[in-house]
């Protein structure tokens, strides 16, 4: 079912609609990844009657320019002449006088496509900015949006030595869906297939918009993600190499790829690639992350330089790497329906969702309801994983520190089977064993005041309470509690 509703743009919305609405002109700048939904704000923000939409095109700047007048002049009933036109600066001119007298939206999206290169870009915005300084003879508003999916290239417009520097009223990063608002996109799904679909999917608007939600999950992901003619394979295989600027694509692609296999450090990285950990390899990594690819982790409170692990950001970038390409063998030999149910549905994406996507759901969640449900107020959520003082290994799902200063732990299970005694044990003595090998805050963690944050999908069995220590303030969350009604 796709969705023709904004979801999640409430604040975005409001700021572009009060700027066309203060009166006078105003600039914005939008920009976000491709497919995260930008085109289908700004599309749906307004009457199409008092929009000017153009979307550039990666061709050449005359091209656009010649392109973009034609269609101005359709929308608006007036002549403009290309010879008339032989400027940027001449079109600007032409298109911030159009309709004086009303209220006027302008949106000019793929923006970084009107010019060769940033340095380009750089003269297109300085036209732009030439002809905003010089006054604008208008009694309508005008609102003029300039939006773009090369959020490096975008996010310079506002930047210091930018010609639009300053002269911005509004910049809005336009992120993907959390784990609750791309279930609004699959709405039809259960609270449980929510979460796969976004374990598989992400929060990309644009592939979930792919998703119909009145089939089984698992024949949307193996159509979808699986099948080499699959839509959303297709966008994930070449979205590197529609990236701007970037020299050589497959080095960025070989990143992706050994993150995605399991690699987590540069040396992990660099080992997977057979090459050296280098400052170029760390440069390419350090630009994924920049771009969105990429997200860096530490353990909870630890120094920001040790033990750095990355992970593919969006979810579904993580199944493609992590399980997608992987299983083209098998998927050869199947066919994507069987290989889905023979390979994948029983163990492999279970597995995946349990341990690479259900945790980032809680924290979303926590961070989402816990507030105006008067639980702990944390300002971080983190985990920890490494190793006691007798070289065992521990983890610890889900770990924040309050407003207040105050420890918050907890175990986060996405399984058929209720949490138990065992799950409450285990994790108590997780941080008893942490405790002894020095670590400050699980010594906190174990004071009486500290809660204790479990969430089971499944929900929780009489053993789990029977266990549990009174004095430890406890919070237990199921499925109904990320997605209230």
């Amino acid at each position: 079912m796709v969705s023709t509703s904004l979801i999640d743009r409430e604040a975005e919305s409001a700021t572009l609609r009060a700027l066309l609405d203060g009166g006078k002109p105003a600039l914005a700048l939008v920009h976000g990844r491709r497919r995260v939904g930008k085109t289908f704000l700004l599309s749906r923000l307004w009457p199409t009657e008092q929009v000017l939409y153009y979307s550039a095109s990666s061709t050449t700047a005359a091209i656009n320019r010649q392109a973009l007048l034609a269609m101005a002049a359709t929308w608006s009933g007036q002549e403009l002449r290309l010879d008339d036109h032989p400027t940027w600066r001449t079109v600007f001119r032409s298109l911030l006088h159009l309709r004086p007298a009303l209220p006027t939206v302008i949106v000019l999206d793929e923006f970084q496509y009107l010019a060769d290169g940033e340095s380009g870009l750089r003269e297109v915005a300085s036209e732009l900015n030439a002809v905003w300084e010089s006054g604008l003879d208008r009694t309508g508003g005008l609102l003029v949006v300039l939006s773009g999916s090369a959020v490096r290239t975008m996010e310079a417009l506002a930047k210091g030595g930018s010609p639009l520097y300053g002269r911005l009223d509004a910049q809005l990063p336009l992120a993907p869906f959390d784990y609750f608002d791309a279930g609004q996109m699959v709405a039809r799904y259960s609270p449980a297939d929510r979460v796969r679909a976004y374990g598989a999917f992400g929060g990309l608007a644009g592939n979930l918009a792919a998703v119909d939600d009145s089939r089984p999950l698992g024949d949307n992901i193996a159509d979808l993600l699986l099948s080499p003619h699959g839509v959303v394979r297709a966008r994930l295989l070449t979205e590197i190499d529609q990236e701007e600027g970037l020299r050589n694509p497959a080095r960025y692609r070989a990143v992706l790829v050994s993150i995605g296999l399991g690699a987590r450090s540069v040396g992990e990285i660099a080992a997977n690639m057979g090459q050296s950990a280098d400052t170029p390899l760390k440069r390419i990594i350090d630009q994924l992350e920049d771009m969105a690819y990429l997200v860096r982790e530490v353990n909870f409170e630890a120094s920001p330089q040790r033990g750095v692990r990355y992970r593919l950001a969006d979810p579904a970038t993580r199944f493609h790497y992590g399980i997608g390409l992987p299983a083209e063998s098998a998927v050869a030999v199947l066919g994507p329906q069987a290989a889905w149910r023979e390979r994948f549905a029983p163990e492999v994406f279970p597995s995946y969702v349990g341990r690479h996507v259900f945790e980032d759901v809680v924290r979303q969640g926590c961070r989402r309801w816990g507030p105006e449900q008067g639980l702990p107020l944390v300002a971080q959520w983190g985990r920890w994983s490494g190793q006691d003082r007798s070289r065992r290994p521990v983890e610890i799902d889900l770990v924040g520190r309050t407003l207040d200063g105050t420890v918050v732990t907890g175990s986060i299970k996405f399984r058929n089977r209720p949490a138990d005694a065992r799950t409450y044990l285990d994790h108590t003595t997780a941080l008893e064993r942490l405790a002894d090998s020095g670590i400050g805050w699980a010594r906190e963690s174990l004071a009486p005041d500290a809660p204790f944050w479990f969430v089971s999908a499944a929900g929780f069995s009489p053993s789990f309470h029977e266990v549990a220590d009174p004095h430890h303030p406890l919070i237990t969350w199921t499925l109904q509690d990320l997605y209230p009604s």
